[in-house]
């Protein structure tokens, strides 16, 4: 599995010129996922994501978890980040998961974060998604499992 992270102040995914999934202040979730991926898998990666520290205290210490500051998570399914550019100049998606078992766990990390009792937008998976961010700090983090 791979994840890209960003801290946002506000975020909005839409479909069809038609907003699907907003937010204030969280976290974007890119979500990559492969077919060696499991839900055990997803469970870690979700108690991961949800107590990273990287909001500010009133120090300015990244010291504060999502949770912390009752923050939201948008999730957008990214099968792209498993892109292999290593030959030729079209990127090769062979690793990123098949659509059914990548669906299924896509639909399972939404639940394991709505369990943290976290509010979770998102996209819809497979669609044509147009994401609208603005990165805070910039705070950008790369997890991968």
């Amino acid at each position: 599995m791979k994840t890209v992270i960003q801290r946002v102040t506000s975020a909005n995914v839409a479909v069809n010129n038609k907003i699907v999934g907003k937010i204030e202040k969280g976290l974007v979730i890119l979500l990559g996922i492969s077919d060696e991926d499991t839900e055990e898998t997803i469970s870690k990666i979700v108690k991961k994501i949800v107590n990273l520290r990287i909001f500010s205290d009133e120090n300015d210490k990244m010291n504060l978890s999502v949770k912390d500051i009752t923050g939201k998570i948008l999730v957008i399914s990214q099968f792209t980040l498993y892109a292999d550019c290593r030959k030729g100049n079209r990127p090769s998606f062979t690793n990123a998961g098949k659509p059914e078992h990548a669906n299924k766990l896509y639909e399972y990390f939404i639940k394991e974060v709505e369990k943290q009792e976290i509010g979770v937008e998102h996209g819809i998976f497979g669609a044509d998604m147009k994401v609208t961010l603005t990165n805070d700090g910039p705070v950008t983090i790369i997890l991968e499992d």
